[in-house]
């Protein structure tokens, strides 16, 4: 049991310091170094040097514990193993101080919720908090006390594969996402009981890698810097967030993890962050290749004098060099000494010094506790983004016989999504699964995958798990195949086919040049199209893909994501209309990759009447608004008022509107709110959000919301004026469930 006084903030002080002043030079180091702990087996696409460091890490790691080398550890879920290693940690050392487990804890630990970009598409925070929740409860049960999460950069070029891992393309909602993961990873301070350290990543511009090519270089305005980049890193560090992990790539020349200017002028002293901050893998070592640094000892220097406490090491680390650096007067033992500091403030904070080792026992109960799943099935239905539905198809009304097509209908590892480990394939429900469990005897639902995986291009090194690449089914006959899939929606009275991309095509060094379709999944969907019998698509996906096609000869499209552990139960809800979809894009969904990046917040053109003409063989205009996203309801804004017309820098404004169902079926409607600005000391952009609320309506039941517009939606970095400003303008608010809100007001605001 952990003392209380010793977790208070001068009990925590006190017993850092001592700690701190009988350490000497390679114990401070050995503190600030993390280390992955795996045995994996060699994959041929990985290049020799990592397979040897991968082939060589249990027993280099065992023996940099056993010396009091280490200060963390990653990739270890089992408890006993975990205990195992801790008693080695703490024998290893004079102080007996643990190590931190860490581990990326990105959409679930063993119960797997809808990946991050699908819980954005919910807008509804309650939702994303207790996700997070239920994942560090897992986490922490089996000895974990750190997520690599939440990813919080803003991602507006859907090429590149880590979108899935954010919440989209804007500031405020990826905002107030980020402010909601760490809430739910860590509590209302750190070092609650069954919650973990939030760690948000990558700080910072990480998303805005050129061409959408996954570590590739950044180049960033001040205005998009401040504006765009860097909220959702401010809402994290203001809701608590332990931790932060530094970008890959440099910004403005210099690489992020040894970025003073970032970690400390920004960071630290202007937004108060008091956690520590980790380099993402090799990214010290990675300093030399960038040309930043001439060997590792200036790497280590570097980085600590920067603000970098810790360094993620695959093998090699540059911190071990920190006492040469030291003493040969490259980095002054102060600003060693204030990186260690905040590593041991970490540790007991989280208790870890008192209680280090995990209950085997507990682990297991927590990891089978039900009450998990229900909040995963919950999450994935209010995920899911009804994209279209003409003629009212969905939900579907009792049809005798259901055809199920496509080869991701039935494919646990892909119902999951990318980046998760600990799993239970058993426990997976899969589209056609549930589909199945919900139809029961009133509807016979016969199957066929129609065409066989796609396959990447370019392996990824993190193939290397063993379940990233898709196996072609033995004796496969394509045409046979198909002519199945295409027989039996034929004679179904509804066809649902399943199409996107599989998992391992989206997520880190998984970009790509192109949004089609992958493999022969368009000719699939056309094939069924053409037998006449009315088709829902479910697009399992991370990131909008070519639907052109779809979006004007398939009736009904939902975008389902990868939508977790119980994603085929809750697909099942929302296809029987025992719940309704409610979800809306967080992102901008472009017609082709030709027209990204494609926001809706962009600014105004010399001809803005020609904005929607800018390309001659396609329209400039997105296939689906960002906010978009239908219901079972149907919704009509009225009354929309401002409780002033005028106000003076530093007020507020509240805006009102009522929002009614006059659709057959109860409905979920996300209110949103913009802004528009209409002169200024800079151009602004088109409209922003600056506000939303999720609610959920009886047929023919209104409600009236608030929004509270002040300082902070109002403002703005100038470029020009290098701070926060708010113009004397005249602000047009436009209400309604996306991006194009029809519904306006305006206000001013006086000099």
């Amino acid at each position: 049991m952990t003392d209380p006084t010793s977790t208070s903030d001068d009990g925590v002080a006190s017993r850092v310091e001592a700690l701190l002043a009988d350490m000497t030079l390679a114990e401070k180091a050995g503190q600030l170094t993390q280390f992955f702990y795996f045995d994996l087996p060699p994959a041929e696409e990985i290049e020799e040097t990592l397979n040897a460091d991968f082939a060589r890490q249990p027993a280099m790691v065992e023996a940099e514990l056993s010396q009091g080398r280490v200060g963390s550890l990653l990739f270890v879920t089992d408890p006993a193993e975990v205990n195992r290693l801790q008693r080695m940690a703490v024998a290893g050392n004079r102080h007996g101080i643990p190590v931190l487990f860490g581990f990326d804890v990105i959409h679930g630990l063993r119960t797997i919720f809808p990946v991050p970009i699908a819980m954005a598409a919910s807008w509804d925070l309650r939702t994303v908090e207790q996700g997070q929740a239920v994942a560090a409860r897992e986490a922490r049960a089996v000895g974990i006390h750190w997520a690599f999460a939440p990813m919080v950069d803003i991602a507006r070029d859907p090429r590149w594969g880590r979108i899935v891992e954010g919440a989209g393309e804007d500031p405020y909602l990826g905002s107030a996402v980020a402010a909601a993961q760490v809430r739910g990873f860590q509590g209302a301070s750190l070092g609650e009981q069954d919650r973990i350290i939030a760690g948000p990543k990558h700080f910072a511009g990480y998303g805005a890698a050129l061409g959408g090519r996954d570590y590739d270089e950044v180049d960033l305005s001040d205005a998009q810097l401040w504006n765009v980049y860097l909220p959702p890193f401010e809402a994290a560090v203001a809701a608590g967030a332990g931790n932060i992990m530094t970008a890959y790539m440099p910004l403005n020349g210099i690489p992020a993890t040894a970025n003073r200017w970032l970690l400390e002028d920004v960071l630290r002293r202007q937004w108060g962050f008091e956690g520590f901050v980790v380099s993402d893998a090799q990214a010290v070592h990675n300093l030399r290749t960038h040309g930043f640094a001439a060997d590792q000892v200036d790497a280590a220097a570097r980085a600590v004098a920067a603000g970098l406490d810790l360094e993620m090491a695959i093998a090699d680390p540059a911190y071990t060099h920190l006492p040469e650096a030291v003493e040969q007067g490259l980095v002054d033992e102060a600003a060693l000494d204030a990186a260690v500091r905040r590593v041991l403030t970490a540790k007991v904070r989280m208790g870890l010094l008192d209680d280090p080792y995990v209950d085997e026992a507990r682990a297991r109960e927590v990891l089978a506790d039900p009450a998990h799943r229900d909040v995963a099935r919950a999450a994935a239905r209010r995920a899911a983004v009804l994209l279209r539905n003409e003629g009212d198809l969905l939900p579907l009304d009792r049809p005798a016989s259901l055809a199920v097509v496509g080869p991701l209908a039935d494919s646990p590892r892909d119902t999951l999504g990318p980046w998760v480990f600990d799993y239970d394939s058993s426990e997976t429900v899969t589209v056609l699964q549930g589909i199945r469990e919900r139809a029961g005897q009133h509807t016979e639902v016969s199957y066929a995958p129609g065409i066989r995986p796609a396959q990447r291009t370019f392996p990824s090194m993190f193939d290397m798990w063993g379940d990233n690449a898709p196996v072609d089914p033995a004796g496969f006959d394509d045409a046979a195949e198909l002519d199945r899939a295409v027989t039996l929606a034929r004679e179904a009275d509804v066809a649902v086919v399943v199409l996107g991309e599989w998992q391992n095509m989206i997520g880190e060094a998984a970009s790509r040049s192109s949004l089609e379709l992958p493999g022969d999944q368009l000719a699939l969907l056309q094939a069924v199209v053409a037998t006449g019998t009315p088709v829902v698509l479910l697009v399992m996906n991370g990131r909008p893909l070519d639907l052109r096609w779809a979006a004007e000869h398939v009736p009904a499209v939902l975008d389902i994501w990868y939508p977790g552990t119980q994603g085929g139960a809750a697909v099942a809800d929302l296809l029987f209309g025992d719940a309704a979809p409610g979800g809306k894009l967080p992102f901008t969904w472009p017609r082709t990759v030709g027209q990204v990046p494609m926001v809706y917040s962009h600014t105004r053109s010399h001809e803005p009447a020609n904005q929607g003409r800018r390309y001659w063989d396609e329209a400039s205009t997105p296939l689906f608004p960002f906010g978009h996203g239908l219901s079972y309801g149907r919704f009509e804004y009225s009354d929309l008022s401002l409780d002033r017309d005028t106000l003076r820098r530093g007020e507020t404004v509240t805006v009102t509107v009522t929002v009614t169902n006059t659709g057959p079926r109860p409905g979920e409607e996300v209110v949103q709110v913009y802004l528009s600005q209409r002169s200024g000391t800079a151009a602004r952009p088109v409209r922003e959000l600056k506000g939303f609320e999720r609610v959920g309506l009886a047929v023919g039941e209104s409600r009236t919301l608030r929004f509270p517009l002040g300082p902070d939606e109002l403002r703005y970095w100038n470029a020009a004026a290098r701070d926060w400003v708010v113009d004397a303008a005249t602000f047009d608010v436009h209400v309604g469930g996306d991006s194009t809100a029809s519904t306006s007001t305006s206000f001013a605001v006086s000099g």
